[in-house]
């Protein structure tokens, strides 16, 4: 498990969410719930593209912090390793 720090910020139409020390890992909900489960999957694309290209996840900077946030708490990242079997029928090309 690797813990992030989110960002919550209340507007008029909805709650933007974001990992500060994740870049690009944003999203919104229509209230907070809605929001951090969003957050928290645009987390998990975000670390398996990363994973998948070969890139290394960000390092978690648990110091940072957004002036404009009205709520910031931990967001944790958990990953599970897989692996795929592919049968190939004998004779067919793979």
């Amino acid at each position: 498990m690797i813990t992030y720090r989110a960002m919550y910020k209340f507007l008029d139409d909805g709650v933007h969410a974001e990992a500060l020390d994740f870049p690009g890992a944003i999203s919104c909900g229509s209230d907070l719930d809605e929001a951090r489960r969003m957050l928290a999957s645009a987390l998990v694309d975000m670390a398996e593209a990363a994973i998948a290209s070969g890139e290394a996840l960000p390092l978690p900077d648990p110091s940072l912090t957004c002036d404009e946030s009205d709520l910031e708490e931990p967001v944790h990242l958990v990953l599970r390793a897989t692996h795929r079997v592919a049968q190939v029928p004998e004779g067919a090309a793979p």
